[in-house]
């Protein structure tokens, strides 16, 4: 079983500390008798870190996030989560569409005006 927990929380520095001290244990008992050189800090030696040095170190600075792909992301995320993707893409194709629907009550309107217009001008000539 595992348990996540912030890396600043009281809980993970304890745990961070005995694995140091597990570590520095079994370091002495692996030291063989012969001298050997002393060790520097380098590219080779593990530091533990949080997890936002982490991804300050690999990434600078954070990408700010538009207002646009904020609410492409919450959409897109909605889709997912209510299963409607593919009701939405049928829904949307071909006359079924939101916009074919309103273009053609907008000719239709169109049409219906142009006959009553012509109608009322044959009716003042008379």
């Amino acid at each position: 079983v595992t348990k996540e927990v912030l890396a600043d929380s009281r809980e993970a520095k304890g745990y961070l500390k005995s694995q140091n001290v597990k570590n520095d244990e079994q370091g002495e008992e692996e030291k063989s008798p012969l001298p050997s050189k002393p060790i520097l800090p380098g590219p080779s030696v593990k530091r533990l870190a949080g997890v936002s040095s982490i991804l300050t170190h690999l990434g600078g600075k954070k990408q700010k996030m538009s207002t646009l792909e904020k609410s492409k992301m919450d959409w897109d995320a909605f889709k997912s989560e209510e299963g409607i993707t593919e009701e939405l893409a049928i829904h949307n194709r071909g006359k079924d569409g939101y916009v074919e629907r309103k273009n053609f009550l907008e000719r239709v309107d169109h049409r219906q005006f142009e006959l009553e217009k012509a109608v009322r001008l044959n009716n003042m000539k008379r």
